[in-house]
């Protein structure tokens, strides 16, 4: 079989060794539960503590501002829920995108349920949300918004800086969300998350572990607890803190936000060099999202329609040459496997059929690049043959 590339890592992305060597000496050595009194657990609060600090000066805000949770999805769902349901004396119009991820999408579909009234902003034909029509769409009883940074799917870069600016100026009562999962030590936020009251990251996107995320929530902002059972996080997430996980978060996000900027320009180069190399060979292929050279356009991420294919034919196709891609989301909700996103893009079903994601990381190199590309190359080239023989082109 040939060598393994990895370029699934919006999905996940493998564990640095260096991380993995921090969590195991905090689990064995730094056992005490955080909460105790006695200085087993000290020890455990103090890497609380420091975590706490690292990712707090990371996005520029106060250490008291950064709750530990399991995850982007957790993070998500306490955002969404816990501030719509503690504000709604204030009012029940809520805003976001008909482009989020589910952990984003599902709360709203809830909070509509309770009697919320959500409005879904659609994006452009590259995946981006105009400014205005998020003006155009507040209330007077608008209380909420959540918008993405990066989008999972297609790497469209969401102008949450001119939302923002919206709506300190037009309403600054509103709450403002982000997830920023998939740019968090990727793509730079703004300073000071100036103007955002909520962020969410995860720690398995930037090379940390499964089931460790974390929520900034700006102070003074309150929120209605998910889970109960113990003053933990402030009295805001309940539960014994992920010790282990949240260490090796921090040492993620460490590495992470080295050279960050020469990291994502590096990206970018790969980026533009596999969309050109497929188009020279594959000029039918369409790419979804912000072009390569748009700001909107994510580093990372790479979204490509292949008419006339299925997107999970060439996914397994892939598969066995050892690279490694994906259709969209690995947390899909659509039962019938079709992309919300691509569909509020308004891509036609044949283009909707065959998309498939490749995304890198600052691990994948420019050898992986060419290698991954003259193999996508060789397995497009026969699936289309073999598309045709069997249409009787």
């Amino acid at each position: 079989m040939n060598e393994e590339i990895y370029l699934d890592n919006s999905a996940t992305t493998p564990i640095d060794p260096r991380v993995m060597e921090e969590m195991a000496r905090v689990a064995l050595q730094i056992y005490g539960n955080p909460s105790s009194l006695h200085r087993k657990g000290r020890e455990g609060e103090r890497v609380l503590t420091t975590s706490r600090k690292v990712l707090a000066d990371f996005l520029g805000v106060r250490d008291s501002e950064i709750i530990f949770t399991s995850g982007g999805t957790e993070s998500n769902n306490l955002a969404i829920l816990g501030i719509a349901r503690r504000y709604l004396r204030r009012g029940k119009h809520l805003i976001t995108t008909a482009i989020e991820h589910p952990s984003v999408l599902q709360p709203f579909q809830l909070l509509e349920k309770e009697g919320f009234e959500v409005t879904y902003l659609t994006p452009d034909s590259r995946g981006v949300i105009a400014p205005q029509d998020l003006l155009k769409a507040l209330k007077p009883e608008t209380i909420f918004v959540s918008i993405m940074h990066v989008n999972n799917e297609v790497g469209s870069i969401q102008p949450i800086q001119e939302i923002s600016g919206i709506l300190k100026r037009e309403k600054p009562e509103i709450i403002f969300h982000v997830d920023a999962v998939q740019s968090f030590g990727k793509v730079t936020l703004p300073p000071g998350l100036q103007g955002i009251d909520a962020l969410s990251i995860s720690a398995h996107k930037l090379h940390g572990p499964k089931g460790t995320g974390a929520l900034y929530l700006k102070s003074g902002i309150m929120i209605e607890p998910l889970l109960l059972g113990g003053g933990h996080e402030r009295g805001l997430r309940a539960g014994t803190e992920n010790t282990p996980g949240i260490a090796g978060m921090a040492l993620a996000a460490r590495y992470s936000f080295v050279e960050i900027n020469k990291k994502a320009a590096q990206l970018r180069q790969m980026k533009k060099q596999f969309i050109s190399d497929l188009q020279t060979r594959h000029p039918w292929i369409r790419i979804n999202g912000p072009g390569v050279d748009e700001k909107e356009s994510a580093p990372h991420i790479v979204n490509i329609s292949f008419p006339g294919l299925k997107g999970e034919i060439i996914v397994h196709a892939l598969e066995e040459q050892g690279i490694y891609a994906s259709t969209g989301s690995a947390c899909h909700s659509n039962s019938k496997g079709e992309s919300h996103v691509l569909q509020a893009m308004k891509l036609g079903r044949a283009e909707m059929e065959g998309a498939v994601r490749f995304s890198f990381s600052a691990r994948t190199t420019q050898e992986e690049i060419t290698r991954a590309v003259q193999r996508i190359n060789e397995v497009i080239s026969g699936l289309k043959q073999l598309t045709e023989k069997m249409a009787g082109v």
